[in-house]
């Protein structure tokens, strides 16, 4: 996705946010300009719910001006929605091994607490936290277990995980990040930040209705 205007603060994130909270719009989506269609379809973990994917780095600058908005937006979802973060290196050294950091985060019981840091440290106060010992030192000065961090990063599990997740970038045919995918099959589009978390929503209801009409189906 081609971000051509930045959302620049919290504030305007979240005031972008409440007007989508007001309920999606009676509108036609159009593919190629609300989503796209994913081919093939992909699985989704959990078939009972609508699945939304968030393709992201921390080392990607739109993606930490989009954590606000989609943190929040998350908060708003109801109980059929279940959402799930995918990092992607994109064979980049640096990206890599912040995608090796988010799971070891995951790993260490760190993620709570320190996700939404991550991103400032490396965007807002610069930190240049893209190898194992710098990642692993900022996390003990931040509160973190810096020894269960720095195993897990070079566990088999974190390889695995990563393997899987450079797979999934691979199936999904992502580009770029932030990216989102609703229900395995659609690729939410849009110009600026607010217009893809207003598009996610239109793909939520979209796939809400899809789900509720199939399900006639399945009882006869």
């Amino acid at each position: 996705m081609r971000i051509r205007d930045r959302v620049t603060t919290v504030a305007a994130a979240v005031l972008a946010l409440a007007a989508v909270l007001g309920g999606p719009p009676a509108q036609a989506q159009v593919e190629g300009t609300n989503y796209a269609v994913l081919s093939p379809a992909q699985p989704t973990q959990n078939p009972g719910k609508i699945e939304v994917l968030e393709f992201f780095s921390y080392a990607c600058p739109h993606c930490a001006e989009f954590y606000p908005l989609v943190s929040t937006w998350l908060a708003m979802q109801p109980k059929d929605v279940a959402f799930r973060r995918v990092p992607v290196g994109f064979e980049r050294p640096p990206w890599i091994n912040l995608q090796r950091a988010y799971f070891a985060l995951l790993a260490s019981g760190d993620f709570d607490r320190l996700d939404g840091p991550l991103f400032a440290a490396i965007h807002q106060e610069h930190l240049l936290l893209f190898d194992e010992s710098a990642l692993a030192d900022w996390v003990g000065k931040k509160g973190g277990n810096a020894e269960k961090f720095a195993a897990a990063y070079v566990s088999f599990g974190i390889n695995n995980q990563t393997v899987q997740a450079d797979k999934m970038v691979e199936d999904y045919h992502v580009t770029g990040v932030p990216t989102l995918v609703v229900d395995g099959k659609y690729v939410a589009l849009g110009n600026t930040l607010s217009e893809l978390i207003s598009n996610t929503d239109l793909l939520i209801a979209k796939v809400r209705a899809e789900h509720a009409a199939a399900a006639p189906a399945k009882k006869k």
